[in-house]
């Protein structure tokens, strides 16, 4: 068959596709079949091309060379790594104006957790349990990246984590399905918006497809082994709820899948993902993963491209690989004319969806960035973002809120440190323009403040681990004086002051993309610190910055109030010293279970049940425990305290058996009863009592954030129905059994109060 026939037979087959499709996707349809019907070969392999020149912080070795002249001859589909509407504009002149076909360019970033004005890092924003708060941020990064000429986004990452020596949990929403998935919705809705053609919307890419998040070991990159249950029933749901959420493009992970690589994998590609859950974006691979497959021992560059385009990949991300092979892959038979086309068509769709080839500079306005980027007005949603973000894991005898009138010795390695605030993949912010905790206490306590400070210690000690960590810039600065020097300073402050306020964890770069670390402990160099600052007897408050969950057996017992932060963006000192002085109420929420130490990793709240459970914490001979630590964690999946106090009533069932087509309505009164405002996230579980394969010991089906003044009452109700109480089975399908389910509703995943209902045949 000649290109001419199989384009013209392309064509009809479109025509005839398009019934019951809307008018836009005809007309898509048929501006695109008429461009490609025009395009050569290699123009249509140019656009399976992602590029970066370089300049910025990708998250491999290589960039792409001869940018301008790949782009000159049709042989580049989307850009990234460059920003700001005079670099863009530029770059997209030489696609439209000095091209054959014009066929105008994409341009993408990672965009994680905001891109000038920075968010807490994903972990920490999940753990506010506020739905409207993460599509706020989502939505504020659109609009600060389009400014700036961009408009495609490498986010959400919505990977479950179980793993905490994983660095890239801190970009995730943590363990659990459930949540994972009500905040790739939220993420995706906030980056597209409800018209992709707006030039203040960006095409999100869900990543990475799929199980990243299992890695063997915690360490980055590393293989994956897991059943198809697992897979269906806790780390696929978040993707399946990006594609219903609409996301424009999937990015596919490192790992392999079922022993194929996930680039090169045609059931988790096309069998999945295009035929089982419809999805109708693009899918790009990952950086340089294409080729990485070589080193999975699945062939040579020519093998492995063939293989990823024919699994269902549509675009290379800097391996280039598609672009120097797949035109001698299809002549020597190895691949089809269909397999490239069919790729090439859905890059270009998305370029049609976003409005390019109407006006390819609809995103480039120079008027746009000086009153869209960094306001006033994005700093206070980053400071309210960051301070819903935070969890109070201790607070004895209520040291906290502080009042500002006390002497607070503020002692630290990252308590005026602003290389550390934005947390990890800020590519875009400028640490320089962050809040320190220095400066925050300062601005909320004014000129004639008692904030002394010192350093106290450094991150760490230890120079060839801060080498590793500072790979892209200081993160770890080990100071010229002798680690006892510093505590010595710390001392002498501690013993003049009221009250001691340590802020202490990881630099940025200790978690996050191929920062896996065995031990997640804090440093040496911090453990001495805590240990002299709590021999004083002051009273002791740690804020703990991190990218991860960390063992804190220590540390817990030291100190007595401990404000979890993670890394908190832009506004960390001010959103800190928002917490710490009362004028905000912590409510967060922990989304990933806290060990007790490494040696119960992996931990989380939905294990699976045993043949030999055991009960409690007491050790029992023959059961499922440890020697020498209790099976229970530090601090459980949905845990956080408030500085004030909640009391839950019985639960209320609106009735106790219900069929498949009937739903149930549980409900409690909540009531604030402690003396100040606060909010809490009122959390549902579900165990089936008895099922065909095993199951978790709960599962999160439901969740409300409710804000009650003091001493208010409040009905809160959940709705069950057939859904809630459904899982996948062997065959894959989606159904409940009837039987008994226990309904749990509570503070966190360990304090609920339960009832029971019945789903009958």
């Amino acid at each position: 068959m000649t290109m001419k026939r199989f384009d013209l037979l392309t064509l009809i087959i479109v025509v005839f596709s398009a019934c019951g499709r809307t008018s836009h996707e005809t007309e898509m349809d048929k501006y695109i079949s008429k461009l490609m019907s025009q395009m050569t070969i290699e123009e249509k392999i140019g656009q399976l091309n992602l590029i970066t020149p370089g300049g910025g912080i990708p998250t491999g070795a290589a960039v792409s060379t001869d940018v301008e002249t790949k782009i000159k001859e049709g042989n580049v589909g989307g850009i990234f790594g460059i920003t700001g509407p005079e670099k863009i504009r530029q770059a997209q002149q030489l696609a439209v104006e000095h091209s054959r076909l014009k066929i105008p360019l994409l341009f993408g970033s990672d965009i994680i957790h905001g891109y000038k004005t920075i968010f807490p890092i994903p972990l920490g924003l999940s753990c506010s349990w506020d739905m409207e708060l993460i599509e706020k941020t989502a939505r504020t990064a659109a609009e600060e990246a389009t400014a700036d000429g961009l408009n495609w986004n490498f986010s959400p990452m919505v990977d479950i984590s179980r793993d905490p020596r994983w660095g890239r949990v801190a970009e995730g929403a943590g363990e659990d399905p459930y949540l994972g998935s009500e905040i790739a919705k939220a993420m995706v809705r906030g980056y597209q918006g409800n018209d992709l053609t707006s030039n203040n919307t960006l095409m999100a890419t869900v990543k990475h497809f799929a199980l990243y998040g299992a890695s063997e070991a915690g360490r980055d990159y590393n293989t994956v082994d897991m059943s198809r249950l697992r897979m269906y029933n806790v780390y696929l749901p978040p993707f399946r709820a990006a594609i219903d959420a609409g996301v424009g493009c999937v990015m596919t992970s490192f790992n392999d899948v079922d022993g194929i690589p996930a680039s090169g994998n045609k059931w988790l590609l096309t069998d999945l993902l295009r035929n089982n859950w419809k999805f109708d974006g693009f899918v790009v691979s990952d950086y340089t993963s294409v080729n990485e497959m070589v080193d999975h021992g699945l062939g040579d560059l020519q093998a492995v491209s063939a293989l990823a385009l024919k699994a269902g990949l549509d675009m290379d991300m800097v391996g280039e690989g598609f672009l120097t092979t797949l035109k001698k892959s299809l002549e020597e038979g190895k691949l089809s004319l269909n397999d490239i086309n069919r790729a090439c068509r859905r890059i270009l769709e998305a370029k049609y969806k976003l409005g390019l080839f109407s006006d390819p500079y609809r995103y480039i306005d120079e008027s746009r960035p000086e009153k869209t980027i960094l306001t006033a007005q994005t700093r206070e949603i980053a400071r309210d973002a960051a301070a819903r973000s935070f969890v109070l894991l201790k607070n004895d005898k209520n040291l906290l809120p502080l009042k500002k009138d006390r002497n607070i010795a503020l002692i630290g390695p990252l308590a005026n440190n602003k290389n550390n605030m934005l947390g990890t993949w800020a590519v875009s912010g400028d640490p320089q323009l962050s809040i320190t905790v220095l400066e925050g206490l300062k601005n909320a306590t004014g000129n004639n403040s008692n904030i002394h400070y010192a350093k106290g210690a450094n991150i760490s000690d230890d120079p060839e681990f801060a080498q590793k960590v500072n790979v892209f810039g200081t993160r770890i600065d080990i100071d010229e004086r002798t680690p006892q020097a510093m505590i010595n300073e710390a001392l002498m402050l501690a013993k003049r002051s009221d009250v001691v306020v340590a802020v202490i964890g990881e630099a940025s770069e200790m978690s996050g993309e191929s920062s896996s670390r065995s031990s997640i402990s804090l440093p040496d160099s911090q453990k001495k610190l805590i240990r002299a600052l709590a021999n004083t007897k002051k009273p002791l408050i740690l804020v703990l910055m991190t990218g991860r969950p960390l063992a804190l057996e220590e540390e817990i017992q030291l100190a007595d109030a401990i404000l979890l932060t993670w890394h908190p963006g832009i506004e960390a000192g001010n959103a800190i010293a928002d917490v710490l002085f009362g004028k905000y109420n912590p409510s967060g929420k922990l989304t990933m279970t806290f060990p007790r130490n490494v040696g119960q990793v992996p931990i989380y709240y939905n294990h699976r049940t045993t043949g030999r459970p055991n009960s409690g914490d007491e050790f029992q001979k023959f059961r499922s425990n440890y020697l020498d630590v209790p099976n229970s964690p530090q601090f459980s999946f949905g845990y956080g305290l408030s500085y004030t106090t909640f009391a839950y009533s019985n639960i209320m069932l609106s009735k106790n058996y219900m069929n498949s087509n009937e739903k149930i309505t549980a409900s409690i009164k909540l009531t604030n009863t402690g003396k100040v405002d606060g909010e809490e996230v009122v959390q549902l579980y579900i165990y089936d009592k008895i099922r065909s394969i095993t199951q978790p010991v709960k599962e999160l089906k439901g969740f409300q954030k409710i804000f009650l003044k003091a001493g208010e009452s409040k009905d809160v109700h959940f709705t069950i129905g057939i859904n809630e109480l459904a899982f996948y089975h062997h065959d894959m399908s989606f159904k409940a059994e009837a039987g008994e389910f226990v309904i749990y509703i509570g503070t966190n995943s360990d304090e609920t109060i339960s009832d029971v209902i019945t789903l009958t045949e």
